[in-house]
C-alpha cells in the first residue's frame, strides 16, 4: 500500500490538472467511425462521409487500424445454405485513401488488428486465423478467445473446459508464436505452448464459480500482467464472473473480484492500475451492487471509489490518477423504461477524496458510455432516454463537462482514432 500511495503522490505532482483544463490541444483532430441508420460513416472535424450505400446490420463497433488508414467492420448477411437461411458475419476492411471495401472473410468473428501492422486476426468457429487482407491463414485450433501479444509476434489464447463423463476439464491459457511467420505454418500445434492451467473453481471469499471459459484478455501498460475474466456456464455467467490477473511469466495468478457480464475492466494508461466495476447480478435484478474499484498487482491494495447508495454503470480513465464514471442512485429494476434511473457523469480522483458531478442531463435522459480522448483532451459520452438502450446521441465536452455539445445524433456503435 505504501508503494502505491507513493506512486500516486508523484503522479499527482507531475500530472496536469485535467479537470480544470480549457486550452485547445495543438492538434484538435480526431476521427469517428460510427454506425447510424444502417450505414457506416466517418466524421472528422466538421466533415462527415457515408462509407456504405446499402443498408445493413453491423456487428459491434468498427475498428481503426494502427495507422488510421483502414477500418475493419463486421456485416451480417443472410445466405441460403443447404436450403436453409443462415446468418453469416462477413468481415470487411475499408481503405480510407482508395475508398475501397474488401471482404476478408465470409463468416468470422472477434476480429482484431495487429498492434504493429495492417493484418487482422479473427476466429472462425474454434480456429484462429490471420488475414493479410488478401488471403487468410490458419494459426491455431481449439481457441475460445485470444489477444495479440503487445509486440505483434504472437497471441495469448484460451481454450474452454470440456464436459466429460467424470466432470469438466480445466480451461487453459496458451501462448502462440508467429515469430517465424504466419503464412507457412504447416503444423498448427508446433508454435503453441501451454501457459497456465486455470483451476477448476475460482472465487473470492464465499463466492465460487466453476471455471469454464476465459475471455477479455488484456495486457497491462507495462506488459507485466495479464487480466482476463473466468466465466461459468452460460446462464450462470450472466450473473457472476471472476476477474483474474496473471503475471506474464505465468508464475503468479490471482482472483481479483466478482464482476457481472458486460462490465469491462480497463487498465490505466501508463501504470499497472486495473479499474473494474465489482459486483455480481445482472441489471434486471436491480441497479445496485456495482462498485468501481482500482487495484495494482502485485500488492493488490484496492481502492473502492463508489459512495454508499450509488451504483456505477461504466467508467473511463482520464489519467493515471483520475477517472470519470457513469453513476446512478441505487434502485430496483423497472419494466417501464421511464422509471429506470438516468445516470450522470462524475469526475473522481483515484484516492476518492475528490468526486464531482460534471453532467446534468435532462430529466428524461441519462449520460452513459464515457470515453476520454487524451489526444484532444475531450470527454465523450452517449446521452439516451433508456439506460439499457444501445443507441443514443454522441456528446463531446471538456473534461469537466463544460462546453458540452451534441456531436453526432442517434448513433449505434462507434470508435475513435486516435484513442490515446
Amino acid at each position: 500500500m505504501a508503494k502505491l500511495l507513493h506512486i500516486l503522490i508523484i503522479l499527482c505532482l507531475i500530472s496536469p490538472s485535467i479537470i480544470h483544463a480549457h486550452a485547445e490541444p495543438n492538434n484538435p483532430s480526431v476521427k469517428v467511425a460510427f454506425i447510424k441508420d444502417g450505414f457506416l460513416w466517418i466524421k472528422e472535424n466538421k466533415r462527415i462521409e457515408k462509407l456504405t450505400d446499402k443498408k445493413a446490420s453491423y456487428s459491434n463497433s468498427p475498428q481503426w487500424s494502427l495507422d488510421g488508414k483502414m477500418l475493419l467492420y463486421q456485416k451480417e448477411v443472410t445466405e441460403n445454405i443447404n436450403e436453409n437461411k443462415e446468418t453469416q458475419n462477413e468481415l470487411w476492411v475499408y481503405d480510407i485513401n482508395t475508398k475501397k471495401h474488401t471482404k476478408i472473410f465470409y463468416d468470422g468473428y472477434n476480429p482484431k488488428w495487429s498492434p504493429n501492422e495492417n493484418i487482422v486476426a479473427f476466429q472462425s468457429g474454434p480456429v484462429l486465423n490471420i488475414s493479410d487482407l488478401n488471403s487468410f491463414y490458419n494459426i491455431a485450433l481449439g481457441v475460445s478467445d485470444y489477444e495479440w501479444q503487445p509486440d505483434g509476434k504472437g497471441f495469448i489464447a484460451s481454450s474452454s473446459a470440456s464436459l466429460r463423463p467424470d466432470g469438466w476439464t480445466n480451461p487453459i491459457l496458451y501462448t502462440i508464436s508467429i515469430e517465424k511467420g504466419y503464412q507457412n505454418i504447416e503444423i498448427l500445434t508446433e508454435n503453441v505452448k501451454r501457459f497456465f492451467e486455470i483451476p477448476k473453481e475460482v472465487g473470492t471469499g464465499e463466492i465460487k464459480i466453476p471455471s469454464i471459459t476465459a475471455s477479455s484478455i488484456t495486457f497491462s501498460p507495462n506488459e507485466k500482467w495479464i487480466s482476463f475474466i473466468v466465466s461459468p456456464t452460460a446462464s450462470w455467467a450472466m450473473d457472476s464472473e471472476m476477474l483474474c490477473v496473471i503475471s506474464v511469466d505465468g508464475k503468479e495468478f490471482t482472483v481479483i473480484d466478482e464482476v457481472a457480464l458486460g462490465f469491462t475492466p480497463k487498465w490505466a494508461y501508463n501504470h499497472d492500475f486495473l479499474g473494474y466495476i465489482a459486483g455480481g447480478g445482472r441489471i434486471v435484478f436491480g441497479f445496485k451492487n456495482k462498485n468501481l474499484k482500482v487495484t495494482e498487482p502485485p500488492a493488490y491494495y484496492t481502492f473502492d471509489l463508489t459512495p454508499k447508495n450509488y451504483a456505477e454503470m461504466d467508467f473511463t480513465w482520464v489519467d493515471d490518477t483520475s477517472l470519470i464514471v457513469s453513476r446512478v442512485t441505487e434502485s430496483e429494476w423497472s419494466n417501464d423504461a421511464k422509471e429506470r434511473p438516468k445516470p450522470s457523469l462524475y469526475f473522481l480522483t483515484l484516492t476518492g477524496e475528490k468526486q464531482m458531478k460534471i453532467t446534468t442531463p435532462p430529466k428524461d435522459q441519462g449520460d452513459s458510455n464515457p470515453i476520454f480522448l487524451p489526444s484532444i483532451n475531450k470527454l465523450t459520452w452517449l446521452r439516451k432516454n433508456d439506460i439499457v438502450s444501445a443507441k443514443g446521441d454522441l456528446w463531446i465536452a471538456d473534461p469537466n463537462g463544460r462546453n458540452a455539445e451534441l456531436w453526432i445524433p442517434d448513433v449505434l456503435d462507434y470508435s475513435f482514432y486516435p484513442v490515446k
